[in-house]
């Protein structure tokens, strides 16, 4: 390979023609698959609402990006794969990104940098910098807003499936789950969890059992129990359903981690169904030895004919001792060419113990395992690199609102055969990552997409099942308000 020039390099030779590549192309991107969502977003007011609703310390005169703008960048960086605040630093450049906030592209207004965007995730602000600490009336506000913000990004994801409903539920799945997020500096509140055997924080999500909507995420120090904080995160979720649809069922899943006395009793008081993992113990392998050693004997006789041995059973009175009373256990016992084992979950649900099991409880396979994946390998949610607590749990936040905006673009777009159950990458790869040339008019924003990978199709129909999906939402709050209107 031989260098001519600095603005071109000549790399081979096929035949008689040079393989030479030039850097004069003009003004080329390839995000360009975000405008058509960012188009959905805007018209259902996602990220104008958040920004309305976070409080911002810093001395507005002096304010050079909104906070809409701020949010927009960051929660777009994240959907095309740049998940630091260095990555501004390309982005803050990038046409695409530019429309995306609504400024027209131009190398002379360039978006936030890397040290606001860092600036924004601690709720920073340089004024009256020059006073005592103690004499700081901006270092109140700004750690103020870092705690605010945590609570009302939280009430902005219900709040949000709520509005995105097309059709109240008959009931709601919540399931509460856990993850590890290893830290790899001098993060705070970063501890040792013997279980994952890693410095690590902890997260505790809850989101929607159906469609995966996230309905909140806390971040937690890493050395916590796997339960801890979630009956508090669990009462502000159904509260706030409540609110909204007053005669809804709601249901509650989750794992062995978070299978405690004071869950079980507040879901009672509330009068919320349950369905959590429970960890076995001698009393629990005694009582299910008899039907181990049935399965175990039909095993022996028709393991040829059937490898897979299921048989569940059910506890009425199991009372362990920290509970206020019994409560019923359904144990699965099972037989495979791998071995035996026994399974547990208590409930408050009747019915069938194998419906029970099959049917509800291990749906849980799919949300909110299939989530995290995509949060953390999709969106990189665990790079929570930051040095301080809260600024961490912003960050958090911001990918899983992201991840909110992805579950309500599948929703809009279900009937798009070629997108069906696409992931995060997938979307990403398939339909985001597109590449095109910018044109700026008087009167236009021209972004010309290559011929060579054909996308009018595709764009075409997703653009019509996003508008059907915004119309509706549309008419479903006209007819809201009218109501409203009646009753008073």
């Amino acid at each position: 390979m031989t260098t001519d020039c600095a603005s071109h390099l000549n790399l081979w030779t096929i035949h008689r023609q040079q393989v030479t590549v030039t850097f004069n192309g003009g003004q080329l991107v390839q995000d360009a698959g975000l405008l058509p969502l960012r188009a959905f977003e805007k018209r259902l007011g996602f990220l104008a609402d958040l920004a309305q609703r976070l409080p911002d310390p810093r001395y507005q005169p002096f304010v050079r990006h909104t906070t809409e703008e701020l949010l927009t960048q960051h929660v777009y960086q994240l959907l095309a794969g740049y998940p630091d605040a260095n990555d501004a630093d390309h982005t803050r450049h990038d046409p695409v990104f530019q429309t995306l906030t609504d400024v027209v592209p131009d190398p002379r207004t360039p978006l936030s940098s890397r040290s606001t965007l860092s600036r924004f995730q601690y709720a920073f602000t340089r004024r009256q910098h020059q006073l005592p600490p103690e004499d700081r009336p901006a270092f109140r506000d700004m750690y103020l807003a870092q705690t605010q913000r945590l609570f009302l990004l939280n009430d902005f994801l219900v709040d949000w499936f709520v509005r995105t409903r097309r059709q109240p539920p008959a009931h709601v799945v919540i399931d509460l789950d856990a993850t590890d997020d290893p830290t790899h500096g001098d993060q705070a509140l970063s501890g040792y969890h013997g279980y994952y055997g890693q410095h690590q924080y902890f997260p505790l999500l809850a989101l929607d059992g159906d469609s995966g909507f996230p309905l909140a995420a806390w971040l937690r120090p890493g050395a916590l129990g796997g339960g801890t904080g979630a009956v508090g995160i669990l009462d502000r979720i159904v509260q706030r359903l409540r609110q909204a649809w007053p005669d809804v069922l709601l249901l509650v899943r989750g794992d062995c981690s978070l299978a405690l006395p004071e869950l079980y009793e507040y879901c009672e008081a509330q009068g919320l169904l349950y369905a959590f993992g429970y960890a076995s113990n001698p009393v629990l392998q005694r009582r299910t030895e008899q039907a181990l050693a049935d399965v175990e004997l039909y095993y022996t006789f028709y393991g040829r004919r059937d490898p897979h041995v299921q048989r569940f059973e059910v506890l009425e009175d199991y009372q362990a001792g920290g509970w206020s009373r019994p409560r019923r256990i359904v144990a699965k016992i099972e037989r495979t060419p791998q071995g035996s084992q026994r399974r547990f979950v208590v409930t408050n649900l009747s019915g069938d113990p194998q419906g029970l099991y099959l049917g509800f409880y291990v749906r849980r396979g799919r949300v909110p395992e299939h989530p995290f994946d995509e949060l953390k390998n999709g969106l990189q949610a665990d790079r929570l690199s930051a040095s301080g607590f809260r600024a961490n749990g912003l960050r958090l936040l911001l990918a899983v609102v992201a991840y909110a905006l992805v579950v309500l673009f599948r929703e809009a777009t279900a009937d798009v055969a070629a997108l069906a159950g696409a992931t995060v990458s997938t979307l990403r790869q398939r339909l985001w990552k597109v590449c095109a040339w910018v044109e700026v008019s008087v009167r236009r924003l021209w972004f010309h997409v290559s011929e060579v990978r054909p996308q009018e199709g595709l764009w075409c129909r997703v653009q019509a099942s996003l508008t059907r999906f915004v119309e509706e939402l549309e008419r479903k709050a006209v007819a809201d308000a009218r109501r409203q209107v009646l009753r008073g």
